[in-house]
C-alpha cells in the first residue's frame, strides 16, 4: 500500500469512507489538504458514489425568503450587522412574505426557508413580536403547503416548541466556527454555549437542525476536523459550508475571499462523513456559475433560491443573479440536466423530512 510524506493513504482512506466508518482527525486534515488535482478528483468521485447511494440522481430546491434584514448583532463578518448605518434595510409585509411563498411553492421549491437577522423588534420577549412570527408561519404553511425552515437567531426554548407547533420543521443557526477564540472574534458579544443548547433543544422537541460553516475567516484546516466532530455530536440532518464574502462597512470589509478549493473540499469532505445527510450547495456565494462545482463536491440541495422582482436580498452576494432570473427553478433545472442529475419531487422530499423527524423522535 503506497502511502505519502504523512503516512496516510488516500485509497485507505476514501475505502474506509466506503465502509461508512467515521474518519479519524488526521485523515479528514489529509483529505482537506490535498491540492493535488487527481487526489481532489478522487474525493470528489468518492462524493458523489456516496451521494448516488442515498440519493439517486435527486437534487432538493429551497426557496428563500429574508423577511427582515435588521439584526441587533455586530458579528464582523456580516453585511447586516448592527452597526452598519449605511446600508438600507427592509422588513417586508406579511402579503409580500405570503405572494413569494405561494410563488415560490409553485415553482417547485422543496422547501421555503424563512430567515431574518436577529430582529430586536420581532424578537423582544413577552411582546407582540413573537406572536406576529408565529402569525406569519402559519400563514406560509397554509398557502405553501411546504416543509419550512426557519432562521431567527437564538431564541428560547419555550419559543422553539410554538414555532414547531406553527408548522416549522427545521431550525437553522450556524456556528460558522467551533474554534471558541475564532467564534468570538466573529460573533461579537454572542454566547458560545447558549448557540449550542438552542440547537439541541430544537432537536429535542422533534425538529430538524441545521449547522453551518463559514471558511476563509481564519480557520484552520484543524478548525474544521474539529468542526466535523462537532456536527456528529450534535447529530444535525443538515450540514453546510459557505466560502466568507467580504461585506462593505464590515470589521472584514478588506479581507480576501478565500479560493473555493476549500470549500468545495469541506463539501466533498461533509459527504464522505455524513453520507445520508443534506449538504446544500448554496447560490449565495458564486450564483449559477457555481453551482455545477458545488454538486460535482457531492451536495445534493440548491439553496438560496429567490424570485426576481419580489424585494428580497440574499446574504452574503446579497443581489448576486436574483433579477435576472439565475436564481430560480427553470435556471437551476437547465444545470442539472447539464450534470445528469434531476430534481426530486416535493413528495420525495416530504418523505425524507417525516423519515428523519421519526428518527429524532
Amino acid at each position: 500500500m503506497k502511502e505519502d510524506g504523512h503516512g496516510l493513504n488516500l485509497e485507505f482512506i476514501l475505502d474506509k469512507a466506503y465502509q461508512e466508518k467515521f474518519l479519524n482527525k488526521e485523515e479528514i486534515i489529509f483529505l482537506l489538504s490535498q491540492r493535488e488535482e487527481e487526489k481532489i478528483k478522487q474525493i470528489y468521485a468518492a462524493a458523489r458514489m456516496m451521494r448516488q447511494k442515498y440519493f439517486g440522481q435527486k437534487i432538493f430546491m429551497y426557496g428563500f425568503i429574508y423577511f427582515s434584514t435588521y439584526c441587533r448583532n455586530n458579528c464582523t463578518f456580516c453585511l447586516y450587522r448592527k452597526e452598519n448605518h449605511a446600508l438600507t434595510r427592509y422588513r417586508k409585509s406579511e402579503t409580500e412574505i405570503m405572494e413569494t411563498a405561494a410563488s415560490l411553492a409553485a415553482s417547485g421549491v422543496h422547501l421555503l426557508d424563512l430567515t431574518m437577522g436577529e430582529d430586536p423588534e420581532i424578537l423582544k420577549q413577552h411582546s407582540e413580536g413573537y406572536d406576529q412570527l408565529l402569525h406569519m408561519v402559519r400563514g406560509v404553511k397554509k398557502v405553501s403547503s411546504l416543509p419550512l425552515m426557519i432562521s431567527p437567531g437564538v431564541v428560547p426554548s419555550g419559543f422553539l416548541g410554538k414555532l414547531k407547533e406553527a408548522g416549522i420543521d427545521w431550525y437553522a443557526l450556524y456556528h460558522e466556527t467551533h474554534n471558541r477564540a475564532l467564534y468570538a472574534q466573529l460573533r461579537l458579544g454572542q454566547d458560545y454555549e447558549r448557540r449550542w443548547q438552542a440547537k439541541k433543544q430544537a432537536h429535542e422537541l422533534g425538529m430538524l437542525v441545521e449547522e453551518g460553516l463559514l471558511t476563509g475567516v481564519g480557520d484552520t484546516v484543524d478548525d474544521v476536523a474539529d468542526s466535523m466532530f462537532a456536527m456528529k455530536k450534535l447529530g444535525a440532518e443538515q450540514v453546510r459550508v459557505m466560502s466568507f464574502v467580504p461585506q462593505e462597512e464590515t470589521p472584514m470589509a478588506h479581507w480576501d475571499s478565500p479560493a473555493r478549493i476549500h470549500e468545495m473540499l469541506i463539501i466533498a469532505v461533509m459527504r464522505l462523513l455524513f453520507p445520508d445527510r443534506l449538504i446544500p450547495a448554496s447560490l449565495d456565494v458564486d450564483g449559477i456559475k457555481g453551482l455545477q462545482e458545488r454538486l460535482a463536491a457531492g451536495a445534493n440541495v440548491v439553496t438560496s433560491i429567490i424570485p426576481p422582482k419580489s424585494g428580497l436580498a440574499g446574504v452574503s452576494n446579497n443581489t448576486l443573479d436574483i433579477e435576472d432570473g439565475n436564481r430560480t427553478v427553470p435556471t437551476i433545472n437547465r444545470v442539472l440536466e447539464e450534470v445528469d442529475l434531476m430534481p426530486a419531487t416535493q413528495q420525495e422530499y416530504h418523505n425524507w423530512v417525516c423519515l428523519s423527524r421519526e428518527a429524532v423522535r
